[in-house]
């Protein structure tokens, strides 16, 4: 039997065949959405904005620079949900059940192609993990759609309508895709907390990571529960998740008290910021027009959307994980410690070196990007700061200017979308040679730094 070329031994690294499956997909999804059955009659556009939306959706960010309800047809609503779910769940995730569809050995070039996509350190356990998360993500899309779908009867004259509208708004919330087919986001239901609770849940359970919820459904029906029952990986990512979302909406709440909350009640003051916090996080959907916000809060959610969500989930950014090791660094820098210990354990001086790297390295990249920008479109360094933030962590806000930027802007967009999906790691390792053995070491010498 012939043998896939691009898996041949010797042949492309892991993180470039990942890309390499990226790419291809983004020219798939762009002749999807390229297909007249695909849109609604007489609409036109560009081939950029056409890639655009394709890699938005591919990558889950949910930028646009059309409105979806008025652009697409309902074949290519179907078209743009059957890639979030590509986008979402990896393409390896999907690439494996197909593999295991048509009885195809999974083989080690296989493992390390789904290793390099799930951003995880073992070999082991892969296909099983790969099983699960694709059953995990399936029930939680299915009961969202049931639970919204029941709801929105409240709100469409016709049950399909209903349905429909329940079906797209739990994969988007799943997937943390941000795209919607309303119109306006969910500003129709800005005042329905019941709406925003069941997304705030889909879009959590999309972006905590998948690995933290196989654990948890192994804990769950384990006869024996204990919290040593969890990775580390799990007790600092929830830990840092969690904490993120509450100083979010902390912060929204303390620096809008005297501007957008100031005619508002406590519990309509509460439901926007926490909203607004956990979806900040990768999520891209949002009751309000965030440019009413003030500039502090604004800055605060450049930081919440530069962070993104955790490893191995829908999201992007640095990611919780890599955020949580810098300052657990920094903290333990400052009282002499050699080591980062945390819930008993030392985190792997490899995993302390790859968080420095992805975080200076993003900085790095979102700062080239953000003067880029400056330079080619006629908004300010606010707009332009959160629009970059959006994309790189795939989150999909955006105070407006998507539809108003230049060809040159929104190439740039594309990709750092494209850059948030992939991961600094796989973009790193695109560049990686062959480490060799060094056979010699230079002297050691100290230099001044700080």
């Amino acid at each position: 039997m012939m043998k896939n070329p691009i898996l041949k031994k010797n042949n492309l690294k892991p993180s470039q065949i990942i890309v390499s499956f990226y790419l291809i997909a983004a020219i798939v999804s762009v002749c999807l959405l390229s297909l007249p059955i695909a849109l609604q009659p007489g609409v036109k556009w560009s081939f950029v904005d056409i890639v655009f939306t394709a890699v938005s959706a591919l990558s889950v960010t949910g930028l646009t620079v059309v409105t979806t309800a008025d652009t697409f047809s309902t074949t290519g609503v179907f078209f743009l949900l059957f890639i979030l779910q590509f986008g979402g769940i990896g393409i390896m995730t999907l690439g494996t059940f197909f593999w295991l569809l048509i009885g195809k050995k999974i083989g080690m070039k296989e493992r390390q192609l789904i290793m390099t996509d799930q951003n995880q350190s073992y070999l082991s356990g892969l296909v099983r993990l790969m099983k699960q998360i694709l059953l995990i993500i399936v029930i939680i899309e299915l009961i969202g759609t049931l639970v919204l779908g029941t709801y929105f009867l409240n709100y469409f004259s016709s049950w399909q309508e209903a349905y429909f509208q329940g079906l797209f708004a739990s994969v988007s919330a799943t997937t943390n895709a941000g795209f919607d087919i309303t119109g306006s986001s969910l500003i129709p239901f800005a005042s329905d907390y019941f709406v925003q609770f069941v997304t705030i849940i889909l879009l959590t359970l999309g972006a905590i990571g998948f690995p933290v919820l196989i654990e948890l459904k192994d804990f769950l029906t384990s006869k024996k529960r204990s919290f040593n029952h969890f990775s580390l990986y799990t007790k600092l990512t929830t830990v840092t998740f969690f904490a993120l979302m509450i100083f979010g909406t902390i912060v929204i709440l303390l620096f809008e008290a005297n501007h957008f909350f100031v005619d508002k009640s406590w519990h309509e003051s509460f439901f926007y910021a926490l909203f607004q916090s956990s979806t900040t996080r990768n999520g891209g959907l949002a009751t309000m027009d965030v440019s009413l916000f003030s500039e502090p809060t604004l800055l605060a959610l450049c930081f919440l959307m530069f962070i993104g969500a955790s490893p191995s989930s829908v999201g992007g950014g640095i990611r919780t994980t890599t955020f949580a090791v810098i300052l657990l660094l920094l903290f333990s820098f400052a009282k002499g410690q050699k080591n980062i210990k945390v819930f008993k354990r030392e985190i792997h001086e490899d995993d302390i070196r790859k968080s420095v790297v992805v975080s200076f390295l993003a900085f790095l990249i979102c700062f080239v990007a953000i003067v880029i920008l400056l330079e080619t479109e006629q908004f300010s360094l606010m707009p332009i700061m959160f629009e970059v933030s959006s994309a790189f962590g795939t989150t999909g806000l955006s105070m407006g200017i998507t539809p108003e930027l230049s060809q040159i802007g929104k190439m740039v967009i594309i990709a750092l979308m494209f850059i948030g999906r992939i991961g600094i790691l796989s973009f790193i390792f695109l560049f990686h040679r062959n480490q060799t053995q060094v056979k010699y070491h230079y002297p050691t010498e100290r230099i001044i730094v700080g």
